[in-house]
């Protein structure tokens, strides 16, 4: 089990781009496409799928929401602001 973060880490380590809503970090986004937001939504997919940790995935038109949360231990914890990173990454 991973370790909650706390307010003030959370804080410090939040990506560009992320906010907190609540027990989970969360971020939009947009696309040229309706076509490039499925991509990236696939590949993240990929990469939550390798890091074994699932976030939520909301396709729109020309955006991708995504949410982030360790369900198991109630909040935001390392594995999300990791996986935040690199969806970052993919994003670019």
């Amino acid at each position: 089990m991973a370790d909650l973060l706390s307010d003030d880490e959370i804080s410090e380590r939040l990506p560009d781009g992320w906010e907190r809503e609540g027990d989970e970090i969360v971020r939009t986004y947009e696309f040229d496409s309706y076509l490039g937001g499925v991509g990236f939504a696939a590949g993240a997919g990929g990469v939550a799928q390798d890091a074994f940790h699932h976030p939520t995935i909301t396709i729109g038109y020309k955006e991708v929401e995504v949410r982030l949360t360790s369900h198991e231990e109630g909040g935001v914890t390392d594995k999300d602001i990791d996986l935040a990173e690199r969806f970052d990454d993919i994003s670019e």
